[in-house]
């Protein structure tokens, strides 16, 4: 099982890997062009820099307002044995017909406002779903009159006739769900201190796929996040009491206490997942770090400056869900915390620093209580840091980059003399040419090739272009080539005119 949610966790790298920028774009946009920050600083309302700020509002709410949907062609794509377009192609489409489906019925049954939103996990399902039709169908024959839908074509056929099947399945499921969180949230309104650990816990594990957006609006815009008079107007909801007083120049003291519902967010996202996602490349082996630096450090930089978290909850989640349960135990921790230090800081989009900065430090601290966070969040983040680091190395789990190989492959030893065409060539010749070979694909450093015959594989042919191994497996052979394996799968591909 933790095999196949490390292989899910690789095949959604491609579009984990932009998240990174989209959060930046989505964080900077988002709290700097909401009416309410600008009516707190005025300097903002400037016509051009509004215009950019709801561009780059636009384009990383694009991302994350269709992360489903990636996520299934994601799914799809990278898990399919073969012909990777038409299962990625078969992944967007089975979406579509889900939501459809899902819409429709809720329009007829639940009434034309009601909306059912299965998140990411709905996606996770269809894309499964695409891949197992996929690969155990894309060779089909038909009869000769439905030959033209033989094959690969039968595949977003099939899939989208199982999507309707399982959009129905969902719609059964999924409302009584999505009730129970808002039984829930009036239970942990009346909890005091410890209702907002529970708050924190429920918001960070429902976020994993996608069910947050129920929790967190009935506290910032209902009743549940607290009643007060401000300027002799009562408000509900604790984001729009907190923005009433900040609007409220007369307002003396402390912000709302409904701000409890916000304020635990910056130890973890400022301090605990930075300090983890550190952890995380820290935990690779040595000779795979500085190739992904890069990735790891933009997710920590993202999450800790605009407080988007999912590049880095999705680096570890789907290898190992239990972790990320201990993760949403310490969120619960940090709201908990807050709230017993009385921290009053709220937010217009996330827990990073633009927000602490307009909502906490520039607003005094006889308001917010703001330096408070900085000694939680060092704490938060070494309590981090150990526990991911420690479950990591002592579990050996999956995370993007800990795969190890045999040895690296010194670029120096491979064939200076060859180009990357000529080098596609060798190797094709080396595998017995284009009739002997099934399957070509790579991981992060290995070439991964299916042949029908292993006995004439020409091993010593393809060391001699610099793979530092070569050995068999079931039904193939696998080199180690380094970062130089997916290209090399890539060409050979184009040159066997098998390329998706």
């Amino acid at each position: 099982m933790f095999k196949k949610l490390s292989k899910l966790g690789q095949a959604l790298m491609l579009p984990i890997s932009i998240l990174p920028i989209a959060g930046l774009l989505l964080g900077l946009g988002g709290a700097l062009s909401n009416p309410a920050t600008i009516n707190a600083f005025p300097v903002l309302d400037q016509n051009w820099l509004q215009t950019i700020l709801q561009v780059m509002n636009a384009a990383g709410d694009a991302v994350f307002g269709n992360l489903p949907l990636i996520f299934a062609i994601g799914i799809a794509a990278g898990l399919a044995e073969g012909d990777k377009g038409t299962a990625g192609l078969a992944g967007a489409v089975s979406f579509v017909v889900f939501t459809g489906t899902l819409g429709i019925l809720a329009s007829l049954f639940l009434g034309e406002e009601a909306v059912v939103d299965t998140g990411v996990l709905g996606a996770i399902v269809i894309g499964l779903t695409v891949v197992f039709l996929h690969n155990k169908y894309r060779m089909i024959q038909l009869p000769q009159f439905l030959g033209f839908f033989g094959g690969s074509r039968f595949i977003p056929i099939v899939s989208s006739l199982a999507a309707i099947i399982i959009g129905a399945i969902f719609f059964i499921i999924w409302p009584p769900i999505q009730e129970l969180l808002v039984v829930a949230g009036g239970y942990i309104a009346e909890m005091g201190s410890f209702g907002s650990f529970l708050y924190g816990f429920l918001l960070r594990l429902t976020g994993a796929v996608g069910l947050h957006h129920a929790v967190y609006p009935l506290f910032w815009y209902t009743e549940l996040g607290g009643t007060e008079v401000v300027a002799g107007e009562a408000i509900t909801g604790a984001q729009n009491i907190f923005f009433a007083q900040l609007a409220d120049s007369s307002h003396t003291g402390l912000y709302t206490y409904g701000s409890r519902f916000f304020a635990g967010r910056f130890a973890t996202m400022m301090f605990g997942l930075p300090a983890a996602s550190i952890a995380m490349l820290q935990t690779l082996p040595k000779k795979n770090r500085k190739k992904n630096a890069g990735l790891y450090i933009s997710n920590a930089f993202t999450s800790f400056f605009t407080g988007i978290t999912e590049p880095i909850e999705y680096a570890f989640l789907f290898a190992a869900p239990w972790l990320y349960v201990i993760h949403a135990i310490l969120d619960g921790l940090s709201f908990f915390m807050a709230d017993i230090l009385n921290i009053r800081i709220a937010n217009s989009f996330s827990g990073g620093l633009i927000d602490y900065l307009l909502f906490g430090v520039l607003q005094g601290n006889a308001s917010t209580n703001w330096v408070r966070v900085l000694p939680l969040g060092l704490a938060w983040a070494l309590i981090y840091y150990v526990v991911f680091r420690f479950c990591i190395n002592k579990f050996k789990v999956a995370i993007p980059g800990s795969e190890v190989e045999e040895q690296d492959v010194d670029s120096s030893s491979s064939s200076k003399d060859n180009t990357l065409t000529e080098e596609a060539q060798i190797i094709i010749t080396a595998l017995g040419e284009e009739a002997n070979i099934e399957n070509v694909t790579a991981c992060a450093t290995r070439l991964r090739v299916s042949v029908a015959d292993n006995q004439i594989v020409d091993k010593d042919s393809i060391k001699k272009l610099g793979a530092s191994a070569v050995f068999e497996v079931d039904g193939g052979v696998q080199a180690v080539f380094g970062g130089k394996a997916n290209i090399l799968s890539q060409e050979i591909n184009q040159q066997l005119g098998t390329d998706d």
